[in-house]
């Protein structure tokens, strides 16, 4: 499998007009579900070349349906990835560019404050007025569900899911909640929900003279309800009520995103497959944990397991045969937290180390995994090199659901799914504010970025993909016409953002 992803990496597909709509005589409304998994690296499954975590399910899902190569999520880090994912704006025009804590409101770090405060909760929200993907399928008649992780506003805010077009809303408003697997409280539409879990704020350290290497030291970092079983529970609600209706699903799973915190199976599982570690108990944002690597391997094999859980329930409940399954990441792999992404070869044939993940624009932060299974639409064990987008997925699910998709920077890649001729992109664009800011675009074979923004930078580097998907090799010197061109795909694709947070230093002053 690795040898065939490395093959066709770099490639990229021949311009094709025309669009393909479903047949009036099709399966009538299919069911869509998108499980977007968090920080999950494009080498971390076992069909895409994942060597030690074991995924089956998920390579079965993929077996049965399409594996793309080369689909990049929104951003590298949560929240504008999942604006992108919502609007279908690319970086360059969705609203929310960065994760944003609204810090200036107090102590937003402290989950007991927050607790106690739940105006504290929360990251910035998207304006009332905003449409976002859930809405277009209210439209098409269907019932709509988010579960997972939210990070786009706060309560009483204009932008929480149920106030966003989902009908049904279970898990965590706030992303620094999800830094714990077992928060004091998770949201049930507008509603906290008390959990048998006492607070436990992120970053506590081992007990005073606890010894690291027992795993007794360990105990109090794991409690009674932990929060992806209770959300798996709800998505099985949610699908058993509505098997008579269309439903949309988004399947938010915070994990692997650290803290590192699994069933005791999953763990021992791995500690068994692996042998024994160096504990992970250093200061950080997030939890020490005793067995760092078998940990993180159990999160992705524990959520494998849930996946094969559903597909099994969409088959006992006669819905399998009429549901699209996209399985995909929002970001690359993360190095925090007791994390080892070199260990893993977590982004696959791209650099996984720190600076090379999550939070970069490199292939490594934001090329990522998608997996998409139709049964009796798209052809199983295939694949597909077209280059697509998170900002894709609006004008696809639209023209899938038969209703007009708003104005989007995206292209249907229904065409490449049922094997049809692909439209392609004449380049992708991302900027990302934070981390001294970086601006990148993808044009066919070639990959330009930008980095160090926000320290005045403008000179941009350029790769070639085809022969160097690592990024190790500054070929812009030899290309003076492409570079010239990726700068004007830059100023075709950036708007001054609305947010002053998002802006780049040299615009903070515009209006």
């Amino acid at each position: 499998m690795r040898s065939k992803l490395k093959y066709i990496l770099g490639a990229s597909l021949v311009s094709w007009g025309g669009s393909v709509l479903l047949a009036a005589g099709s399966s009538d409304k299919p069911n869509i579900i998108y499980i977007l998994a968090d920080d999950l690296g494009y080498g971390e499954l076992g069909c895409y070349g994942q060597r030690k975590i074991e995924t089956p399910n998920i390579d079965k899902l993929a077996e049965k349906g399409m594996i793309f190569t080369q689909h990049y999520s929104g951003s590298a880090v949560s929240a504008p990835s999942r604006s992108v994912l919502l609007t279908g704006k690319h970086t360059g025009h969705t609203y929310i560019r960065g994760n944003d804590e609204l810090s200036s409101r107090g102590n937003v770090w402290n989950h007991q404050a927050v607790f106690d405060n739940p105006t504290l909760e929360g990251q910035r929200p998207f304006p009332a007025n905003t449409k976002l993907l859930p809405q277009l399928f209210k439209e098409a008649g269907y019932q709509t569900a988010c579960i997972g992780k939210w990070g786009l506003g706060y309560p009483e805010s204009d932008s929480t899911p149920t106030k966003m077009g989902f009908d049904f809303f279970y898990g965590y408003n706030c992303q620094r909640q999800a830094h714990t697997y077992f928060p004091a409280f998770l949201y049930k539409n507008e509603e906290r929900v008390l959990l048998n879990n006492s607070i436990l704020q992120p970053g506590t350290p081992l007990s005073q003279g606890a010894n690291p290497y027992d795993a007794k030291s360990y105990v109090n970092f794991n409690q009674s309800d932990y929060s992806p079983d209770l959300m798996f529970k709800e998505i099985l609600s949610f699908v058993d009520k509505n098997k008579q209706n269309p439903f949309f699903l988004m399947w938010n799973t915070p994990l692997p995103h650290v803290s590192l915190q699994a069933p005791e199976k999953w763990v021992n599982y791995y500690v068994k497959k692996f042998g024994d570690e160096k504990p992970f108990f250093e200061k950080s944002l997030y939890f020490p944990s005793r067995y760092p690597r078998a940990t993180y391997a159990a999160m992705i094999s524990y959520l494998d397991e849930w996946v094969g859980n559903l597909i099994d329930f969409l088959k006992k409940s006669g819905l399998y045969e009429n549901t699209v399954v996209v399985f995909t990441s929002d970001n690359g792999p993360s190095f925090q937290g007791g994390a080892d992404p070199v260990f893993f070869d977590s982004a696959g044939p791209f650099k996984s180390e720190r600076g090379w993940g999550k939070t970069s624009l490199h292939e490594g932060g934001i090329r990522v995994p998608m997996i998409v299974s139709w049964p009796g639409k798209i052809k199983e064990k295939s694949f597909s090199d077209h280059i697509s987008a998170f900002w894709d997925v609006m004008p696809t699910f639209a023209e899938i659901v038969r209703v007009k998709s708003p104005a989007t920077d995206g292209i249907s890649f229904l065409p490449t799914l049922l094997g049809k001729k692909q439209p392609k992109h004449k380049f992708l664009y991302w900027e990302y504010p934070e981390y001294n800011g970086t601006i990148a675009v993808r044009k066919d074979n070639w990959k330009g970025i930008i980095q160090n923004v926000n320290k005045g930078n403008k000179e941009l580097e350029l790769f070639d993909l085809n022969s160097d998907p690592q990024e190790m090799f500054n070929v812009a010197s030899n290309h003076p016409s492409i570079v010239k061109k990726m700068n004007e795909y830059i100023q075709e694709s950036h708007t001054v953002s609305g947010v002053e947070r998002f802006r780049f230093p040299f615009e903070t002053k515009k209006q």
